[in-house]
């Protein structure tokens, strides 16, 4: 069985890309720290590289950015390509299956001015038309 759990922090915005047949991903990197401490003390943070298909991607980019907090379960996938230099390189991400926006809006959102609603202004009721 290969299935991941994680709850982290975004380190950068996701960045939206498509493949060359018009099929969207979002790939981000979750900042997930360990339950347990090093002899120091101090608390150790992985960082896991997330890869998001579809719809699903086109949501990741819309509503997460750097520092949002985000529960992602899925699938460990590692690949493999040839370097410039010949050598062998590994990848290895996550998959999501599923991905859990865990901030609200007035935690993370820092650029009101990006918001879909930043053009309304308010009405009285002599404009209503009911």
């Amino acid at each position: 069985m290969n299935k991941v759990f994680l709850i982290g922090n975004l380190t950068r915005d996701p960045e939206l890309s498509s493949t060359t047949s018009g099929i969207s991903y979002c790939r981000f990197t979750l900042a997930v720290s360990r339950n347990f401490a090093s002899k120091d003390g101090k608390r150790e943070t992985d960082f896991i590289n997330i890869r998001v298909w579809r719809a699903l991607a086109d949501n990741c980019a819309k509503y997460l950015k750097k520092g949002s907090k985000a529960a992602v379960s899925g699938s460990i996938q590692t690949s493999s390509y040839d370097g410039n230099d010949g050598q062998k390189k590994y990848v290895t991400e996550v998959v999501a299956d599923e991905v859990q926006f865990l901030s609200t809006r007035n935690e993370t959102e820092s650029r009101d001015d990006s918001s879909d609603f930043a053009d309304l202004k308010p009405v009285s009721d002599d404009e209503l038309p009911f």
